[in-house]
């Protein structure tokens, strides 16, 4: 309880200067696990809703969402080698080296030599893949813009700032102390 008088915290009849806890106060460790656990509960039904609907959408075009996400980087960072694209999206060199292999069957990437590794070529957007990503996009931004919204610009930032703590957070843990 705060005081009348000096705006001090008060706690049984004693005034003292230990500040309120604050909606922006850090939570303490199990306060977090379990409001964490509340995202995670969320985030993983939408994850897979989402990707229900790429994939249902761009079931004509013959994008899974692995193979769109291959183009969806490569769009954004330009050209990158197979380990790269793997380390972006957390997945298996593997894995992306299936989806580059689908992704050049259609011709939507070509391989380019990697001056700074011969082993390992650069992945690149063709044309016609640079076309399909960016017919993807656009038809994905224009279903967005139907979904019921009432967002505020502050509340994606925040939104944005939280999973990009937690992507890093769960990075650090991957690499272990010392980093990779």
């Amino acid at each position: 309880m705060e005081c009348l008088w000096t705006g001090r915290r008060c706690h049984h009849g004693r005034v003292t200067d230990t500040p309120r806890p604050t909606p922006a106060d850090p939570l303490p460790p199990e306060r977090l696990a379990d409001r964490l656990m509340e995202v995670f509960a969320l985030v993983g039904p939408l994850y897979r809703r989402v990707q229900r609907k790429i994939e249902q959408d761009n079931a004509a075009r013959g994008v899974t969402a692995g193979v769109r996400a291959v183009l969806d980087l490569l769009h954004t960072h330009g050209d990158l080698t197979v380990p790269q694209l793997g380390r972006l999206q957390s997945v298996s060199r593997q894995f992306v080296q299936r989806m580059t292999n689908e992704a050049a069957a259609r011709d939507w990437v070509t391989t380019a030599p990697n001056p700074a590794h011969q082993r390992s070529p650069l992945i690149r957007l063709t044309p016609a893949g640079r076309a399909t990503i960016e017919a993807i996009t656009t038809s994905e931004k224009a279903m967005l813009a139907e979904l019921p919204g009432g967002l505020t610009d502050a509340e994606i930032d925040a939104c944005l700032r939280v999973l990009g703590r937690l992507v890093d957070g769960f990075a650090e843990t991957e690499q272990g102390p010392g980093g990779p």
